[in-house]
């Protein structure tokens, strides 16, 4: 169930700095460029260097999943495997599609003096060339995907959020974060951070509840609306 607009505005009064993160609330990354095929590309591009890959299953529609994997059982391939899922995440999101309300939630944060930092289980690489293409640069203080070569970063684990909110001198309290998943929401709890959930597919407003969001939207246009 979506959050009332009131819950909304409450949670989101005191917040200085919103730490955002990309896939989902700003674009489908893989909307033009499936999980799939990326994965596979990924998968494909370590057998032809003559390189073992871990077994298929999830790894095989989830590149990050793939990444992890890799990182896991040869940690001597992390940093090559990691340039090549960027390059290839670079790629799909030039031709991934823009959410209308992660735009309008930069904008709506800029108006009411409130700085963005992006935190993401993407490449950063990825994320700037995608701002930088849509003309967003100028709304976001920073962009904190996953550190390269090291998948261990990546959100349920809170490191990026805590170098978000370090690197603007920001405290917990004057944070919330906007996510999607449900570690997402972990992650959040993790660094002490409230999070908003967006439940932008059926069942996702469930899993969001029951790992702790604070408020749930079904549209990131309700955040961007109740920042005034």
């Amino acid at each position: 169930m979506s959050a009332a607009p009131q819950q909304l505005v409450d949670v989101l009064r005191p917040v200085k700095h919103v730490l955002l993160d990309f896939d989902g609330p700003v674009c489908s990354v893989f909307a033009g460029l499936p999980a799939r095929e990326v994965a596979r590309r990924l998968r494909e591009g370590l057998l032809a260097s003559s390189e073992q890959v871990p077994a298929a299953g999830e790894t095989e529609r989830d590149p990050l999943a793939l990444l992890r994997l890799v990182a896991d059982a040869r940690p001597d391939l992390a940093a090559s495997a990691d340039a090549a899922l960027a390059a290839l995440e670079t790629e799909a999101v030039r031709i991934g599609t823009p959410n209308p309300g992660g735009e309008s939630v930069l904008l709506a944060c800029a108006r009411s003096g409130r700085s963005v930092s992006v935190v993401s289980n993407n490449a950063g690489a990825a994320i700037e060339a995608y701002l930088t293409d849509h003309g967003l640069s100028d709304y976001v203080t920073g962009v904190f995907g996953r550190v390269p070569g090291d998948p261990s970063s990546m959100k349920p684990n809170p490191r990026l959020l805590l170098d978000a909110m370090e690197a603007v001198g920001a405290k917990p309290a004057e944070c919330v974060f906007i996510g999607d998943a449900a570690r997402d929401v972990e992650a959040g709890n993790a660094a002490g951070v409230s999070t908003i959930g967006y439940a932008n597919k059926p069942g996702k407003d469930a899993k969001l509840a029951a790992a702790g969001a604070v408020a749930i939207v079904e549209s990131m246009q309700q955040i961007a609306d109740a920042l005034f």
